[in-house]
């Protein structure tokens, strides 16, 4: 810019000393240094202007960056915006999924079942009781005695019924259990046997200590020792793996 305006005033001094026919008066020192003095205050000016100009082309294009800058950023925003959305909808359109169940390799029992029992070949109702430790069965006429050096028990089950005799069993003893009665009644004192049971397609073994058990409505207590580890009960059901008396034909439990 500064060279155009050098050029066009001196382009225009010379077109106007040459086109002039007329005779050209001599011009003063300080006329001359008047005119030079206007012709750099115009340069100058002229200078500044462009500068001026230089600046705020400077300052528009720093705003209009900047604004392009705000512009994506506000885009990428919408855009993350649009694809959470689009996630949350989705999410929504599908079934909740559950979490994995920690009972998955447990079988479930109600709080009623039928068990069958390997050693006496015979079904029973039992009671499946989170709250008793440890598993009973209904034995009548209990008799120790030993055989070979090693303690054994006979014992009566009522298999064939309430109002029919029992039947007479026999079975090594695995240990002896304690069970506190009430506080004016002696700890009673029980042999253990060790037994092969079946609920429904499952097969487990547990140790069983013999009681009279009848006053008690249910032959045979499974309690906590049983299920650890194996089974899960559901109090508010009965008979899960049905009604009918269990047969011989099962699935282990792991």
């Amino acid at each position: 810019m500064l060279k155009q305006v050098i050029i066009l005033s001196v382009t225009a001094a010379l077109i106007s000393g040459c086109a002039s026919t007329e005779k050209v008066t001599p011009v003063g020192s300080e006329e001359l240094s008047a005119n030079l003095a206007a012709s750099q205050t115009v340069i100058i000016d002229a200078i500044n202007a462009q500068c001026e100009n230089s600046t705020e082309m400077q300052n528009l294009s720093a705003e209009v960056n900047d604004l392009k800058l705000q512009i994506t950023d506000a885009l990428a925003k919408q855009s993350k915006k649009m694809n959470d959305d689009a996630a949350a909808l989705a999410q929504l359109s599908e079934p909740p999924q559950c979490p994995e169940s920690v009972v998955s390799d447990k079988i479930v029992l109600g709080e009623v079942e039928h068990v069958f029992v390997d050693e006496l070949k015979a079904s029973f109702e039992t009671r499946i009781d989170t709250g008793a430790e440890s598993s009973s069965l209904d034995a009548r006429n209990i008799v120790l005695f030993e055989r070979n050096g090693v303690q054994w028990v006979r014992f009566d089950v009522m298999t064939n019924g309430a109002d029919q005799p029992g039947n007479t069993f026999e079975h090594k003893v695995e240990r002896f259990v304690r069970i506190k009665q009430d506080s004016d009644m002696p700890d009673d004192r029980r042999p253990v046997i060790h037994a092969h049971l079946k609920i429904g397609q499952y097969a487990a073994e547990t140790d069983l200590n013999l009681t009279d058990r009848s006053h008690l409505e249910f032959p045979l207590l499974l309690g906590r020792k049983f299920m650890k580890d194996i089974a899960v009960v559901d109090v508010g059901q009965i008979y899960v793996h049905g009604k009918k008396p269990q047969t011989e034909s099962t699935k282990e439990a792991k």
